[in-house]
């Protein structure tokens, strides 16, 4: 916990206090070169540690996590501080609700954990923008990760606020923060900006001051770009990684002082429309064993994944555009629900070998539930509810403009025009130069037509009437957190054509879903002309009771496409039950009302609905279920294997 102000006593007490009390400055966490290990207040000290992402874990659920990483026989969490969770305008930040960073400090306290804090600025972690804010975008020319003065600015007025509330949380000064990343594995960045490098490093000094342990994290080909003279280098691998060759390397940067992975897998992250991800028992026990021989100190990632709810998942690109899913499982030793697994056993068992894991044992699964199936009815097809979704109306231009150019940053906006001429033939609509960031649903005169998506080839024919409504919803699947060294912009990067003609004259729709989601449902839609069987983006919902007092459960989606979905006004996030490989999504207990309240479930589906309209509440999760590998129809000739992510 941060440190407290002094007590009002009696000054003969006042000595003695001083002789009992462990004083702030007697405390210090540093790299013993001589010995290649660090000390803890003199000490020697490794640390084993895991990470876990307080804005993945709904807040009321942190404590319970933490809990079990201790009792796993952790001594450390370390996790990231995402920018974009923060300051989601420019000067306008939050630290409240689930938000509230120094609250999960005093949690990791509580639960005895020290902390290795990861603020960024980039973070990838899988997370939107890599943690960037989007707003950043709304200067086209920005050079992101580097020494231009625009992203230097925005990033220098950041860590203006962020650090010195860090500051008091700091081992030294008595708080659990033991050591600080600067940026976050550079090396992979190919801009290679060693000014900016130092510029960051420079900051982080004057802010934090010079007692605490500054560190880089970088994959073994990053290394030469990623380290710094000055910051202490630690490298990140999993356990399929030549330990030997790879720890050997860091140690030409690093020659003396304790071997850290900063990142080694226990799992790794879902693509849609890819096989769920794991990581063997034996495989990852083995290397962990391996390490803690070898004296390294080491952070297993993750050791609970979480879920990217809302719209805050990443993407990725390697060769094609790759969205990561909403589940964040990891196939981590505590699973998305919360639960311990045998993976988390037989880690615990393997720590127990070089350090004193607690007494006692884990808490149990969380009481899981079942419900339904429950049928959905109609609300109205997304076009009826325009005035309430975009209160303040249409943006016109000539050309279509980007979510950054109009101040969008998540979600859907819907760009519309009108035919100039009758197309009596079935004629293609496509959009040049992959100019469809990141998945449009076409609509002529209110009837869906069909998909655009982004690297894909997707042929799509129109025929309509001069006049004719032409609707283009645009979905944000999340801008690239890896994999990239440019500005994900989102939205039409380029006019559509239709046949040969560009089209002209937009009006721009920017849509606040969840507001509509949280505020207005239940309404009576504003048009009443709906096709027999819906089509393209439509609303649906239902209310039902609990009739106990609930649990964890898990929210299945048969027959339904894709879409988003809410619970009692929280956007619990996508689903894509079409392409998988998640066909579940994770419902935390606490967004559920026990005991006969009514909960309100909504989804936005945004291609086809199932003839019957149901879903279903399940008591385990189904995450490896990959249907149709439509994927594979890139725009990308070449079939290059897959590179790993970065973290």
């Amino acid at each position: 916990m941060a440190p407290k102000k002094p007590l009002c006593l009696p000054s003969l007490l006042l000595p003695l206090l001083t002789l009992l009390l462990p004083q702030a400055d007697t405390r210090s966490f540093v790299v013993d070169r001589d010995h290649n290990r660090f000390l803890l207040d003199g000490a020697p000290f490794r640390y084993v540690s895991g990470s876990l992402h307080y804005f993945r874990v709904p807040r009321v659920l942190w404590a319970d996590r933490l809990l079990k990483m201790r009792m796993s026989g952790l001594n450390v969490v370390q996790f990231y501080v995402p920018w974009n969770y923060h300051e989601p305008e420019p000067g306008v930040y939050n630290f409240n609700g689930s938000r509230d960073l120094f609250a999960f400090l005093k949690e990791a306290t509580l639960a005895n954990l020290l902390v290795i804090l990861r603020p960024g600025p980039y973070i990838c972690a899988e997370w939107e923008m890599g943690g960037l804010p989007a707003w950043l975008l709304r200067k086209p020319k920005i050079h992101l990760r580097t020494s231009d003065p625009d992203f230097l600015a925005a990033v220098d007025s950041w860590f203006k606020v962020l650090l010195p509330r860090i500051y008091p949380w700091l081992y030294h000064n008595g708080g659990n923060i033991i050591s600080i990343q600067v940026e976050n594995e550079y090396g992979s960045y190919r801009a290679c900006d060693v000014s900016y490098m130092r510029h960051l490093a420079g900051l982080f000094r004057a802010l934090l001051g010079d007692k605490i342990l500054l560190f880089t994290t970088d994959g073994p080909e990053g290394l030469k770009c990623g380290s710094l003279k000055g910051l202490y280098t630690t490298v990140d691998f999993g356990p399929a990684d030549n330990m030997t060759k790879i720890f050997g390397l860091l140690r030409k940067y690093e020659p003396r002082g304790p071997l850290v992975n900063s990142e080694y897998y226990t799992g790794w992250l879902d693509y849609w429309g890819q096989n769920h991800s794991t990581r063997s028992v034996p495989a990852v026990t083995k290397g962990l064993e391996k390490m803690l021989k070898l004296g390294a100190s080491v952070n297993m990632y993750m050791f609970h994944g979480g879920t990217n709810f809302g719209y805050w998942n990443g993407a990725d690109e390697k060769g094609r555009f790759l969205p990561i899913t909403t589940s964040y499982d990891y196939d981590a030793p505590i699973s998305e629900a919360g639960d311990p697994t045998p993976k988390l056993f037989a880690i615990r068992n393997v720590i127990s070998k070089f350090q004193e894991v607690p007494l006692g044992p884990l808490p149990p699964p969380s009481p899981k539930m079942t419900l339904g199936p429950l049928t959905l009815h109609l609300d109205g097809n997304l076009l009826d509810f325009l005035d309430l979704l975009c209160p303040q109306g249409p943006i016109h231009s000539i050309l279509p403009m980007t979510f950054e150019a109009v101040n969008q940053v998540h979600g859907y906006m819907l760009y519309r025009t009108y035919l100039t001429h009758t197309v009596s033939e079935p004629t293609q609509l496509w959009v040049p130069n992959n100019g469809v960031h990141d998945r449009a649903y076409v609509m002529v005169d209110g009837v869906f037509q069909g998909v655009l998506e982004r690297n894909m080839k997707h042929n799509l024919f129109l025929m309509g009437k001069i006049g004719a409504k032409l609707d283009v919803l645009l979905e944000n699947m999340g801008r690239l957190s890896f994999g990239s060294n440019s500005s994900d912009f989102k939205g039409l990067l380029q006019p559509p054509i239709l046949g040969q003609t560009i089209l002209t004259q937009w009006l721009m729709f920017p849509l606040k879903v969840d507001n509509l989601v949280k505020w207005w449902f239940p309404i009576q839609p504003l048009k009443s002309s709906h096709p027999q069987t819906p089509s393209g983006p439509t609303f649906y919902s239902t209310t039902f009771p609990i009739l106990h007092s609930g649990g964890d459960t898990f929210l299945f989606l048969p027959g339904w496409m894709k879409g988003q979905v809410w619970i009692n006004g929280f956007n619990l996030g996508r689903y894509w039950t079409k392409r998988g490989p998640q066909q579940t999504l994770y419902v935390p207990r606490p967004l559920l009302f026990p005991r006969g309240a009514h909960n309100r479930i909504t989804l936005l589906e945004l291609e086809n609905v199932p003839p019957q309209p149901q879903i279903q509440f399940l008591d385990r999760p189904i995450l490896n279920s990959t249907k149709h590998r439509t994927y594979v129809y890139s725009l990308s000739s070449a079939s290059e294997p897959m590179e790993l992510s970065g973290h």
